[in-house]
């Protein structure tokens, strides 16, 4: 949060406290004469227009503003690096020598901001042209009085004065949300790339994802092979072993602790120093299959060894990978997007798979996973008005008896101001299910939960499903109420849930390196 500069009293700034890129008394040198521009004494004000590094010194270029409205250009040499952009104001001492200081303020910069121009909620961009740091209040804060270049709206080429204790560099470009008349909201930079990125990965992996199921049914034709290797047929039982079971899932603790060892947070245990700790996570035991899979792997032909080197590729978790080959497309994301992710077989196997099909359809698993993953984050943004919506995304392989049942989870976190409340927050949760388990058959599950009232939808692809689902809905009512909850609408419809048009959330950024 930033505040916009106001005319209350700033602390003294201390002597040393202007960084040294800030151009303040500082005395340069033109390279040709003022021949008469401005006399001994007399002040201008000028912007930096370009800037060229020399072997002791810097070249500068400043466009020079006379009284009287002319402009002109000035060649000078100075000791110290002067941003492009930057607005100054300019003292001659000689025909050859000026004096620069930042201009951090002036007439025309904007001090409040009218809320009927510029809305709550308004994205504003600009580029920082001057800086000067200086001590707040007793416990002397580092504050910032920036002096931004608006490159958008209505006031796009005016002047904002602003005080934060964000540190931002001169010829910075920024964006913010319009809060108050009085503050702003900066967005990070980095953010709104790692968007771009995001979004093109989510493409990629969604094209090499396999359902679950074909891996699980492969491996369970391997089990009882008697060539396989030990620590290969270790992988195995202990990627089952790990996998819950109904029972396990139909407990509160049971089920945070199979969300946990889904694989959507191995990342995050990784860089917790967890990397020797993770038996039972779902995404971890798979690399650990591919890892024994690949030193048994035949690599003698090319074609095999570039089958198992584009297999490993495909599985190991990188946002980057492939900047530089295949970018996913616009109808690949957006069925990323969408819950619950479709079935999608690589192949149709008969009779026992060999390795290289293994290494396949795990190298596939993985990337369903990290789908489930980029999907979530994609999801996970904050609005206009500022509601923060999060997004975890999942899939869970359960086991029912001698099969293997993939659950999909999406579970959202709405927080919305009530009223324009800023300090008052209202909570929805929602969750969505997707499974298909003998003999119900595919099912599709949506609840939300708003200050303890729960309501929920039912979909069913069988008529003799949705029929013995509206036989129990006054029992499921029942223990819900029990549980301390008040119960809205419960129903149960056949078909699948409809999808209408989507809206996802605008996402403008100004690249700093352009």
């Amino acid at each position: 949060m930033s505040e916009i500069s106001s005319a209350r009293p700033l602390a003294p700034t201390p002597p040393n406290s202007r960084p040294n890129a800030v151009a303040a008394d500082l005395a340069v040198k033109l390279l040709q004469p003022l021949q008469g521009l401005l006399a001994s004494g007399e002040t201008a004000k000028a912007e930096v227009v370009a800037l060229k590094e020399m072997a002791q010194s810097f070249q500068v270029m400043l466009k020079l503003t006379l009284n009287n409205g002319s402009q002109t250009t000035l060649e000078a040499s100075s000791s110290r690096p002067l941003a492009q952009g930057t607005t100054l104001n300019v003292t001659a001492l000689s025909e050859t020598r000026l004096a620069l200081s930042v201009l951090t303020g002036g007439d025309k910069a904007l001090t409040s901001l009218d809320l009927e121009q510029l809305p709550v909620g308004t994205l504003l961009q600009g580029k920082v042209v001057a800086r000067e740091q200086v001590l707040q209040g007793r416990a002397h804060q580092v504050i910032y009085k920036l002096l931004v270049n608006l490159l958008n709206t209505p006031l796009a080429g005016s002047k904002l004065s602003l005080e934060t204790p964000l540190p931002l560099p001169i010829g910075s470009l920024v964006s913010a949300r319009v809060q108050s008349s009085q503050s702003l909201n900066f967005l990070p930079l980095s953010g709104r790339l790692d968007q771009l990125a995001l979004s093109q990965q989510l493409g990629t992996q969604s094209t090499r994802q396999g359902s679950l199921s074909g891996l699980f049914s492969a491996l369970q034709g391997l089990r009882g092979n008697a060539e396989m290797s030990e620590g290969l047929r270790t992988s195995i039982d202990k990627l089952f072993t790990a996998l819950p079971d109904a029972a396990q899932l139909s407990t509160p603790k049971g089920l945070a602790m199979a969300l946990e060892n889904s694989g959507i947070v191995l990342e995050s245990k990784l860089l917790g120093g967890q990397g020797q700790a993770l038996p039972t996570d779902l995404k971890a035991n798979l690399l650990r299959l591919i890892t024994q899979i690949l030193p048994n792997l035949s690599t003698t032909t090319p074609l095999a060894a570039a089958s198992a080197s584009s297999a490993l590729a495909q599985a190991m978790p990188a946002l980057a990978r492939d900047l530089l080959g295949s970018l996913g497309k616009a109808s690949s994301r957006q069925q990323a997007l969408n819950f619950p992710l479709p079935s999608r077989l690589l192949q149709a196997m008969e009779g026992e798979a060999d390795l290289e099909t293994l290494l396949k359809l795990a190298a596939a698993a993985v990337s369903r996973l990290q789908t489930h993953q980029l999907s979530s984050l994609a999801q996970s943004q904050v609005g206009p008005d500022g509601n923060l919506l999060t997004t975890w995304q999942l899939e869970l392989p359960m086991r029912n008896q001698q099969e293997l049942v993939p659950l999909q989870v999406k579970i959202q976190r709405d927080e919305n101001s009530q009223s324009g409340k800023a300090d008052k927050k209202e909570v929805l949760w929602k969750v969505e299910l997707a499974f298909d388990l003998d003999p119900l058959g595919p099912l599709q599950v949506q609840a939300q939960l708003a200050e303890g009232r729960l309501s929920s939808q039912l979909w069913a692809e069988r008529s003799s499903t949705v029929s013995l689902i509206d036989a129990e809905l006054d029992h499921l009512r029942q223990r819900l109420n029990a549980a301390g909850l008040q119960v809205g609408e419960l129903a149960c419809s056949q078909g699948t849930p409809p999808r209408g048009p989507r809206t996802t959330l605008e996402q403008r950024w100004v690249d700093e390196t352009a």
